[in-house]
């Protein structure tokens, strides 16, 4: 165990940090708070460098969380994605589909 806590935390003005495990036994949780946390905001930078590990779990969490920002009118980057993240999103199809921060893009709330 890493004894990284698991969560999502507001850093405020639409930012926010994901660390921890995100896994089966994680994503259920993550999911409830982080539903309700990123919905407030119109522009939404969600920061993943603390994630330790993730699994296809973790993967469904960022689509159902991009999808629930989105349908309330906002807009969401992912940001510093682990390269464990990366490797799923990539064999899974999904690197194109997610919205993962690009070297040298606006970023909304600039």
């Amino acid at each position: 165990m890493s004894g990284v806590q698991t969560g999502i935390v507001s850093r405020g003005e639409g930012r926010y940090e994901l660390t921890g495990e995100l896994s089966f036994a994680t994503v259920p949780e993550l999911w409830r708070s982080g539903n309700d946390a990123l919905a407030k905001d119109a522009a939404v930078r969600l920061d993943l460098g603390g994630i330790t590990r993730v699994d296809s779990a973790g993967i469904a969490l960022l689509i159902e969380l991009t999808r629930s920002v989105r349908s309330h009118g906002g807009e969401i980057v992912l940001e510093h994605a682990p390269p464990q993240l990366m490797a799923i999103a990539k064999v899974s199809g999904l690197g194109e589909v997610l919205p993962f921060a690009r070297e040298g893009a606006d970023l909304p709330g600039n």
